[in-house]
Parts: C-alpha cells; structure tokens; sequence
C-alpha cells in the first residue's frame, strides 16, 4: 500500500486558541522553558494564503516549542475566514492539525484529493510553503503539508 503523502515526518502538532500569550505562558511553564517569540504571519500581498478556494487576508499569530523532534504550534487566527478560524469556530481551544513535511507539495495535494481530501488552505513563508487537508471528518484531524525550499 503506497503511503499518500510520500513521507512519515511528523513536524508540528498545531493548537489553534483563543488567546495564545496565555496559552504560550502555560505551555511554558508545563515544559520548565522560556516562553518562545509569537510571530505574526504575513498578509496576503506576501503570503498569497488562499482559503476554500479564494484569495485571503486572513493571518494569525504563532508561536513554537520544540520538543524532541516535534514542534508544538500554537496559533491564535485574526478573525478572518481560515482553516483555523473555522476550526477554533467549531472545535474551541484544540488540536487542528498535524504537520508532514513533504519532498513535493503538488504530487501530495493531488494523491490527497484523489481520496477525497480536498486542500483547503494553503500559502507561503519565508523558506517554503503549506497547505491544509481536509481530513477532519476521515481523520479527526487536518493534515498541514509542508515543503521547505
């Protein structure tokens, strides 16, 4: 059986919250680290973020712990319409996604689609890019692609 996304690296759990300097504080505190920088994401005019298909300004801020080999993200979304905003909508302070880092973003999204895990978020960062599937309903998760340059 072919593995769909052509890699088995987990990179990041993504919490998505309501209130991430708090959340941040208290992550920080469970692990006995510093509390890390909250980043804000770029707008659309740098980070061409599309979601459900249109073009979107939405934007959040985030914040990373490393723990072994796993970042923990934390991301607190803007508002705007996002997989994340729609995820904190529906689920609360939660578990969004986990992250694989993938060797080709277009041959994933498409052997994805294929078995009905549309893409339905995706930009860039400085260094490369993502998307979100959404697997919710099959995995009660979405999966963040990610592919560094």
């Amino acid at each position: 059986m072919a593995n769909l996304l052509g890699t088995d690296k987990v990179t990041q759990i993504g919490i998505v919250v309501k209130d991430i300097e708090r959340t941040r504080s208290e992550w920080a505190r469970l692990l006995g680290v510093d509390e890390p920088p909250i980043i804000q994401t770029a707008g659309f005019a740098d980070a061409q973020t599309h979601y459900e298909g249109e073009p979107s300004e939405a934007t959040a801020k985030l914040c990373f712990f490393q723990v072994g080999q796993v970042a923990i993200e934390l991301i607190e979304p803007d508002g705007r319409p996002s997989s994340w905003q729609k995820h904190l909508n529906e689920y609360g302070d939660s578990v969004q996604h986990i992250a694989f880092e993938t060797p080709s973003m277009k041959a994933t999204r498409e052997n994805l689609h294929g078995v009905g895990i549309p893409t339905n978020q995706f930009g860039e960062y400085t260094g490369g890019r993502y998307a979100y599937v959404d697997s919710q309903d099959k995995l009660g998760v979405h999966i963040e692609l990610l592919q560094n340059d």
